[in-house]
């Protein structure tokens, strides 16, 4: 983190997106500057974060209304919030956050009393995991869905997203090929 600048106002974060039945929480670290305006989670048109979902789920969640994402999410046992309450940051790059204060943490057994799995979307959310598995939960570090992380494809994404979902019970595994389908003949 950089020192703080006088320059950079604080800036306050997005309340949690919980419920009683939250089984897996992503965790972002401090929502940019096209979210902190829409006051919604990953509203950067270019973040892949609702795309990335949709392919999971099998949902068209980036065209729906943010009330509707966020319903989806909360029927199927995810939750949302960021490691941090409040920063100082001029723009939108991890790289830039001053002075962060973190959410309270540990009220996650009280607001999700379901949830087992925590999943740290990005390399600076991830900064905390040893702090989040001290609170118990199975601690996943996924690839970033912010637009900043172009060295991963959108598949190579949705493959590590896939198997925390599976990991966590939200999404059934994918099945396996079956020994017939491998043994086959292809047909003239």
């Amino acid at each position: 983190m950089k020192l703080q600048t006088a320059a950079a106002e604080r800036l306050q974060g997005l309340p949690p997106v919980l419920g009683r039945r939250t089984r897996l929480l992503v965790l972002g670290s401090f929502p940019g500057v096209a979210s902190l305006q829409a006051q919604q989670y990953y509203a950067h048109p270019r973040n892949q974060f609702w795309p990335l979902l949709g392919a999971i789920w099998g949902l068209e969640l980036a065209a729906r209304p943010y009330a509707q994402r966020l319903a989806a999410v909360r029927e199927r046992g995810l939750g949302l919030w960021d490691v941090y309450a409040s920063c100082r940051r001029e723009g939108s790059l991890d790289q830039a956050i001053e002075d962060p204060e973190l959410n309270d943490l540990a009220s996650l057994r009280r607001r999700a009393p379901a949830l087992q799995c925590v999943a740290h979307n990005g390399g600076e959310s991830a900064r905390t995991r040893k702090l989040v598995a001290a609170l118990g939960y199975t601690v996943l570090q996924l690839p970033s869905t912010s637009p900043a992380n172009a060295s991963w494809s959108f598949e190579r994404k949705l493959a590590a997203w896939r198997a925390a979902f599976e990991q966590a019970g939200l999404i059934e595994p994918a099945a396996p090929p079956s020994l017939s389908t491998l043994n086959a003949a292809p047909t003239p």
